[in-house]
């Protein structure tokens, strides 16, 4: 820690006076957004200006650099600002450390500050990564990302302002924790910052211990024979390039310790997109491994390099001339397309249109039935109040009868319809079946005529054998079943019986017919009687004719008089075969139907329980 301000800083910036009393005074979890302040503050000042200086002189004598790396250890899930403000103020920590000058206890600063900003840097960008690749959403991931290449800038801008940092770097656990990760895009980051490293400072890999360098070149190796990403290839082609070109005795390190390497570097990653430095690192192993064995190999795989280049030049030219003749084919590609596109749209418009059409005639045929509907009852009210009362009754009979009717004839017609909707196909089916029947007679009978008709051939009769068979068979057949023998004199006895039998039927259906009518006409004069009481009149109305006609049977004996006559006169129109089974019937008897027939009509208001 710094010491505390001295008089001797009076002359000290009042905007960082301010800020480091509002930090001191301040909670914990405001503190975070207190110190972005300072952004503004050295943004205030012109690079490497003196009164920049002047502004990081404050800033560190204060402790405001105290603060900011002390709370990028922090967990910024909880905090005001989130992970975006630990980010900026990683960002403000490196500006405010590189190009100070501390002029009291500057070992401090140089030992210990700058090596526990840098730590607490990388587990800022361990913490990120780890977000980073947990995260799902797209978003989220995007943001991540950003904060976490903002940490790498720091880190890369503040070993750039002091080059001993490098090592300190190399040597951390946490910078070999973001190097050691499957994910592409970070890592991509990590490896920028190592080149970065040995670009600032390169003999940086000669002061690391021996684990440390192993570890590092044994990830770039383990990157380039588990991946087949073309931009970390290139990556880590790159780092070697540099760690081979730095010294010889790193080029032998690869050579001993990864003897695939060089076949590794010639067949997965030649011609993509990075051959010049990849040439020149297999040049570099190759030379390295052909000290002492001649020219001759060098030669050689100079020139099979070659022809790799070459195959990759003509491969290029190749696939770009197809990409420029897929590229002269899209504007016809694309017109199709819109053209597809604007066809489709047209029928969803012209569906949607339709549909709308269809909607409002079915909201019109909806109000033309319910005006329909409305002016009905009216002009059946109208009615109603035009018509007697007495008639009402007889007019709604009528109307009922004649909706029923019209409910009737339009359900049949619908029952019709559907029938032959149903029937349509089997009535195909039946015309197609008549239409090949009618094919098929016609060709037959075509075939029948241009047959050649046959010799004719006479029967062939029967031979003696046969003849003689067939006679032993009929006479076989008689023995078996001999005919029943009856003399004329049973025949005539058995005929007498049979009249006798068939006469006393007769007799006794007459009589039943007989007994029957008369208690059919008994019946009709009960009814009769029973009409006449029931529509008589009181006594206080009866007139003498009322008494006449219960005291005098004339007009129902008169009527059935004039019904067995008429009935007589058209039995005697009968002709012959109606009056067959008549021989044992007396003249004055009646048929059975005719005496049915005219007994409906017997009496007068009568009820007909026959």
């Amino acid at each position: 820690m710094a010491n505390a301000p001295s008089a001797g800083w009076a002359a000290a910036d009042p905007r960082v006076l301010a800020l480091a009393a509002q930090v001191t005074e301040s909670k914990e979890q405001d503190i975070p957004l207190l110190l972005l302040k300072l952004k503004g503050i050295l943004n205030s000042a012109s690079l490497g200006s003196e009164e920049s200086k002047k502004i990081k002189q404050d800033v560190y004598n204060y402790d405001l650099t105290q603060y900011c790396m002390l709370v990028l250890r922090q967990d910024h899930s909880r905090l005001r600002g989130g992970w975006a403000t630990a980010a900026q103020l990683a960002e403000i920590l490196s500006h405010c450390c590189v190009g100070l000058e501390v002029k009291e206890d500057p070992e401090e600063f140089h030992n210990k500050f700058l090596p526990s900003a840098i730590d607490n840097l990388l587990f800022l960008g361990r913490r990120l990564q780890a977000r980073f690749i947990r995260t799902i959403k797209d978003e989220e991931k995007h943001d991540f990302l950003h904060w976490f290449q903002t940490v790498a800038d720091a880190i890369c801008w503040l070993f750039g302002g002091h080059i001993q940092l490098a090592t300190c770097v190399l040597q951390n656990d946490h910078f070999l924790q973001l190097l050691i990760t499957d994910d592409t895009e970070t890592a991509i980051i990590t490896m920028s910052i190592l080149h970065s490293i040995f670009r600032v400072n390169s003999s940086v890999l000669l002061r690391v211990d021996e684990e440390t360098l192993h570890s590092i070149l044994d990830e770039l190796v383990y990157k380039l024979s588990s991946t087949t990403n073309p931009v970390i290839g290139n990556a880590a082609t790159k780092l070697l390039l540099l760690v081979a070109k730095f010294c010889k005795q790193l080029v032998k390190l690869l050579t001993t310790r990864y003897k695939g390497l060089k076949g590794l570097l010639s067949k997965e990653w030649t011609g993509k997109g990075f051959d010049r430095d990849l040439g020149q690192l297999l040049d570099l192993l190759y030379l390295e491994q052909s000290n002492g064995k001649g020219e001759m190999q060098v030669l050689k795989f100079n020139e099979t390099f070659r022809q790799h280049q070459a195959a990759c030049i003509i491969q290029a030219t190749w696939r770009g001339f197809q990409t420029r003749k897929r590229l002269k084919k899209l504007p016809q590609a694309v017109t199709t397309l819109q053209r597809s596109f604007r066809a489709k749209r047209e029928q969803e418009l012209q569906h949607l249109k339709k549909q709308k059409e269809d909607e409002s005639l079915k909201l019109q045929m909806q109000l033309q039935r319910q005006r329909a509907m409305r002016l009905f009852h009216e002009r059946q009210l109208a009615v109603l109040e035009i018509i007697h009362a007495s008639q009402v009754n007889k007019y709604m009979e009528e109307m009922e009868g004649k909706s029923a009717l019209t409910i009737q004839r339009f359900w049949r017609g619908y029952r019709a319809r559907r029938n032959f909707h149903q029937q349509r196909q089997s009535l195909k089916e039946y015309k197609a079946a008549v239409v090949i029947q009618r094919a098929a007679c016609k060709f037959l009978e075509k075939r029948r005529r241009r047959r050649p008709l046959s010799p004719w051939k006479d029967p062939k009769g029967l031979t003696d054998e046969r003849r003689l068979a067939l006679q032993q068979k009929v006479d076989d057949y008689i023995k078996l079943h001999p005919a029943s023998q009856m003399s004329e004199e049973m025949s005539k006895e058995l005929h007498v019986q049979a009249q006798k039998k068939l006469a006393e039927f007769l007799l006794r259906s007459r009589l039943d017919q007989r007994a029957a009518q008369r208690r059919e006409t008994l019946m009709a004069q009960v009814n009769t009687d029973v009409e006449l009481l029931m529509n008589a009149p009181g006594l206080a109305e009866a007139t003498e004719k009322d008494l006449d006609v219960f005291l005098s049977r004339s007009i129902p004996v008169a009527t059935k008089a004039r019904q067995s006559h008429n009935t007589m006169l058209k039995y005697t129109r009968w002709p012959w075969w109606k009056k067959l089974g008549a021989e044992f019937e007396e003249d004055d008897v009646i048929p059975d139907d005719a005496l049915h027939a005219e007994l409906g009509t017997l009496f007068i208001g009568g009820n007909k329980s026959f």
